[in-house]
C-alpha cells in the first residue's frame, strides 16, 4: 500500500498514521455513526487493510463488531464469507460455527474513498494475542488439542466451499467471546474494559492535521477484551476462522503471490513463483499454526527472519529440496554441501524432535500443565511432516488431516469434550 507524503508522530499500538491517505483507511472517531445505525462505542484492532470497531447496532441494541476496509482492499471478502456459510453444500451448524457470521454490509464514501464494511459478532482476542499475553505462551494440552481441531475444521469447510483462505496464521484465528456483552450498557463496558484511549495525530512538520483530508485528529489504541492463553479453559474453547480478504478460489482465478508470513508460507511460493497456488499452500500453514498452538513458539525461528534462512531451517527439518529447487536455491551453500549435509555444526540444527522436546512440551512441566507422551508425539509428528511435504501435490487434504490418527485420537475428543459446556 502506498504511504502518504506526509511524516507523523509515532503512536505505539495503532495503525500505520500515513496509511490515512486517498486509498487507505478511513478516519472513524468515537461515536460516529456508520450506515446510520452503528455508533461507534471503541476500537477492537486494525490490519494493513483494516480497521476493527466496536459498535452499538441501535436498531438492535446489540454490540457489533465493523471492520473497515482501506478503499483499495478487495472488496470481495463479504462475498466470500457469505457464499461458503451459504453455499450449496450447506455446512452443518457445528462446522459453521467455526466461521465468522456476517450480519451485515455496507461501504461509506468518505475523503480517502470508498470503504467496504463487514459487520460480525465481536469477537474474544486472536489466538496470537491470547499467547503473547501470557508469560508463559502456551494454552493448556486439551485446549491446544481443541483449538487445533478446529482450525483444521475451518479450513475443511473453506475448502468444501471451492476457496483457499490464503493468509492461515494465530493472529486470523480469532476466540469467540465467553459471554455475551449485550447486557452491559456503554458505561458499564467502559467501567470493566476501560474507555477509549485517544491520542492525538501530530505531523512531523508541525502543521495541523486538518490540513490534509481524511485524517483524523486522533486515533484509539484497542480495546482488549482477550485473556491470556494459560487461563483458557476446554470449556470456552470456540474459535473463529477471521480474515476472507485475500481468500481465493483456484478454480476460478490463478493467484500467484502468498500473503501468508514468511514463517508460514510454503516452499512453492518462493521456488516456483509462475505456478498459482492452490489448497495445498493452506495445508502447510495450517501445519505450521497446529504446532505454533501446541508450543509456546512458531516452528520455524525468527520474525523477521530472510527468506533463505527460512529455507535453511525448513530443510533441518524435512530434509533435502526437490532437486529443480535445490539446484536453483543460490545460497545453498551457506548451509548444506551438495548432497544436503548440513555445514553447521550439531548443536546449531533444531530438528523436528528437538524443536518438538523444547518449544511443545519444554515449560510445560514447570508450568503445570500436561506434556504431549510419547505415543501422541510420535502420531503428532507423522501427521505435520505429511502435512509439511514439500510438493504440493504429495500434502494431505483437510478432509485427509481430519482423518488421521492424531486428530481422531487426541484432539477431535477434545474438541467433543469441550462442546458438552457449550451446550
Amino acid at each position: 500500500m502506498p504511504t502518504s507524503a506526509f511524516e507523523y508522530g509515532y503512536v505505539e499500538d495503532v495503525e500505520a498514521l500515513a496509511d490515512y491517505r486517498p486509498g487507505g483507511y478511513h478516519p472513524v472517531q468515537i461515536d460516529d455513526r456508520l450506515h446510520t445505525r452503528y455508533r461507534i462505542i471503541h476500537k477492537l484492532g486494525h490490519g494493513t487493510y483494516s480497521t476493527a470497531w466496536l459498535a452499538l447496532d441501535e436498531q438492535t441494541s446489540n454490540y457489533v463488531a465493523i471492520k473497515v476496509g482501506t478503499a483499495d482492499v478487495d472488496k470481495r471478502e463479504a462475498d466470500i464469507l457469505t457464499h461458503i456459510s451459504t453455499g450449496t453444500t450447506a455446512p452443518s451448524s457445528e462446522t459453521a460455527s467455526t466461521l465468522p457470521l456476517a450480519l451485515d454490509r455496507f461501504t461509506v464514501d468518505g475523503p480517502n474513498g470508498i470503504h467496504p464494511c463487514l459487520v460480525t459478532v465481536p469477537a474474544r482476542c486472536s489466538l496470537r494475542d491470547a499467547k503473547e499475553t501470557s508469560d508463559l505462551m502456551l494454552f493448556q494440552l486439551d485446549v491446544a488439542r481443541s483449538l487445533a481441531a478446529q482450525l483444521a475444521i475451518a479450513v475443511s469447510l473453506v475448502h468444501s466451499q471451492g476457496y483457499a483462505h490464503g493468509d492461515l496464521h494465530l493472529g486470523n484465528c480469532m476466540l469467540q467471546l465467553a459471554y455475551s456483552l449485550n447486557s452491559l450498557s456503554v458505561e458499564q463496558l467502559y467501567a470493566k474494559f476501560g474507555a477509549p484511549d485517544s491520542e492525538p495525530v501530530v505531523r512531523s512538520d508541525g502543521k495541523p492535521t486538518s490540513s490534509v483530508p481524511g485524517v483524523p485528529p486522533s486515533v484509539v489504541k484497542p480495546l482488549w477484551l482477550g485473556i491470556p492463553s494459560n487461563e483458557i479453559t476446554l470449556g470456552e474453547v470456540k474459535l473463529l476462522l477471521a480474515d476472507f480478504g485475500v481468500a481465493f478460489r483456484p478454480s476460478d482465478k490463478s493467484r500467484f503471490q502468498s500473503y501468508t508470513p514468511l514463517v508460514l508460507r510454503p516452499p512453492e511460493a518462493f521456488f516456483e513463483p509462475t505456478v498459482p497456488l492452490s489448497f495445498a499452500s493452506d495445508i502447510w500453514s495450517l501445519g505450521c499454526s497446529i504446532f505454533e498452538i501446541l508450543g509456546h513458539r512458531s516452528l520455524i525461528d525468527g520474525i523477521i527472519t530472510p527468506q533463505d534462512e527460512i529455507t535453511a531451517q525448513q530443510v533441518h527439518l524435512q530434509g533435502r529440496l526437490p532437486s529443480e529447487w535445490w539446484d536453483m536455491w543460490e545460497l545453498r551453500a551457506k548451509w548444506f554441501d551438495e548432497t544436503g549435509k548440513p555445514l553447521s555444526n550439531e548443536r546449531d540444527i533444531w530438528s523436528w524432535d528437538r524443536r518438538f522436546d523444547e518449544w511443545v512440551n519444554g515449560l510445560r512441566p514447570s508450568c503445570g500443565t500436561d506434556i504431549v507422551k510419547d505415543d501422541e508425539k510420535a502420531a503428532l509428528l507423522e501427521l505435520l511432516r505429511w502435512m509439511l511435504a514439500w510438493r504440493p501435490g504429495e500434502r494431505p487434504s483437510a478432509d485427509d488431516v481430519l482423518e488421521t490418527a492424531w486428530m481422531k485420537k487426541w484432539a477431535l475428543p477434545a474438541y467433543a469434550e469441550g462442546r458438552k459446556a457449550w451446550e
